[in-house]
């Protein structure tokens, strides 16, 4: 136990500045919200949410929103973005694994490349399960393993500190087969779709320094890495030869899965 609350410990320092990206994952947040047939008068949950980019899309409809994440640094620019916008979203710091929040509270639970970083995946889909209601709606984009931002994060965790033992991978939440697992018989009328964002970039190597210089884990690593040369190198030419793969006239493309199931009764 200890352990798990060590990385997350981490984590909050990894993704602390991860309101640079908010306008490139808001992009995709109308998606979700439009994909989880959110509507007004519904309460959505908008879970590991960072700034806010989809609850705040998910207010625009007139639904009651609460939003969540794990670091207190990305609650703090969402609510300002909930001020700037002039919504009246709740937004919480709070631990998927441990959701603050009363059983079959919400008709919507959504996550947009959040929950999938949960160290113990079990405890956070029954979790996000508990707080929904009967017949309601849980929806997520995830990232797909064999698509770009698959090996983006095998690439991390490749060179990165090892996660604690019994953690599986992230992007494991992009396979359909393991999602119908997980989600098991809480749930009926799984749902799969894929979409698509899109970086923009002059060459591979700008795309690599949005990602070195932005947020997440290759940030962390590139700095670690200044005073070793060749694994720095190494990192790098692997994270250019994975962006390579998927850049075209000037922008890198990154499929993502989108999953909608109802909650069994």
């Amino acid at each position: 136990m200890e352990e798990f609350t060590g990385f997350k410990e981490k984590a909050k320092a990894v993704w602390s500045d991860f309101a640079s990206m908010e306008n490139f994952t808001g992009v995709a947040a109308p998606r979700l919200v439009e994909f989880a047939r959110v509507s007004s008068q519904q309460k959505v949950l908008d879970v590991a949410g960072g700034t806010g980019v989809v609850a705040l899309t998910a207010a625009r409809t007139g639904a009651d929103v609460t939003g969540s994440d794990l670091t207190p640094q990305l609650v703090s620019r969402a609510k300002e973005n909930n001020q700037i916008l002039g919504f009246n979203v709740d937004f919480h710091e709070a631990d998927v694994e441990a959701l603050p929040f009363e059983n079959e509270t919400f008709d919507v639970v959504l996550s947009q490349f959040g929950h999938m970083f949960a160290p113990r995946p079990d405890i956070a889909v029954n979790e996000m399960l508990r707080v929904l209601k009967p017949s309601g709606t849980i929806a997520f984009t995830t990232w797909p393993p064999e698509l770009f931002m698959g090996s983006f994060f095998s690439i991390n965790s490749k060179y990165g500190p090892p996660p604690p033992d019994g953690m599986q991978s992230p992007v494991l939440w992009g396979n359909v087969d393991i999602i119908k697992e997980r989600l098991g018989s809480a749930v009926k009328n799984i749902v799969f779709d894929r979409d698509k964002l899109v970086m923009p970039g002059l060459s591979i190597q700008h795309v690599r320094n949005v990602f070195e210089t932005s947020a997440g884990p290759l940030k962390k690593m590139v700095q670690a890495f200044e005073e070793e040369p060749d694994k720095l190198f190494s990192l790098r030419s692997e994270i250019d030869a994975a962006i390579d793969t998927y850049f075209e006239n000037n922008f890198l493309r990154m499929d993502y899965l989108m999953t909608r199931a109802t909650k069994a009764l």
